[in-house]
């Protein structure tokens, strides 16, 4: 005689009934789909956050060549490209913080991509004006003869940036998370 177990409310969908009649296939398939999903969910919360924490972290001890990076786009008065330089730094590290310990993982890839986006808009405007600038992305780094090419590279980079913070709202990482 068998018997047949209720399936519980916790239970994926395709599990159901899997136990009962033997064929673990439907739960094994959902296990592993599951844990590929977590997976990518992983790479991008701790990725994403080593990305501003060393961004941030690369700005804390040059200012002045962050004011002037800031400055080359031509967008802000030195005045505002000063204040920019001072808080950005700080601010990216504390972005990367919240990702890091898990706080607010949402509202925090939200801010992210916002942020990205107009870094996107920064440069591309800079690269449509004939602005041969450092995006300042990671500290001073060296141009190339022909930036053009870095621009579209920096631009496809912020676009992958910000896949990865949606993929965060969609489905955070909430393992180790203070409070997500």
């Amino acid at each position: 005689m068998s018997t047949i177990e209720a399936p519980h409310d916790s239970e994926p969908a395709g599990a159901r009934g899997s136990v009962a009649t033997g064929n673990a296939t439907g739960a094994s398939r959902w296990l592993t789909r599951g844990r590929a999903l977590d997976v990518v969910s992983f790479i991008a919360r701790f990725y994403m956050a080593y990305i501003w924490i060393s961004a941030g972290v690369a700005k804390l001890d040059s200012h002045m060549e962050t004011t002037q990076t800031i400055m080359a786009y031509e967008i802000f008065t030195p005045e505002w490209s000063d204040l920019l330089a001072r808080m950005i730094g700080p601010l990216e590290i504390a972005g990367g913080v919240l990702l890091l310990l898990g706080v607010f993982l949402r509202h925090a890839n939200v801010v992210a991509i916002v942020v990205l986006s107009l870094f996107i808009v920064g440069i591309a405007q800079a690269w449509s004006r004939g602005l041969i600038i450092d995006c300042g992305c990671f500290g001073v780094e060296q141009l190339s003869a022909d930036p053009r090419g870095e621009y579209a590279t920096t631009i496809a980079r912020d676009v992958v940036f910000i896949a990865l913070s949606a993929w965060s709202i969609y489905r955070p990482f909430k393992k180790w998370a203070i409070y997500p």
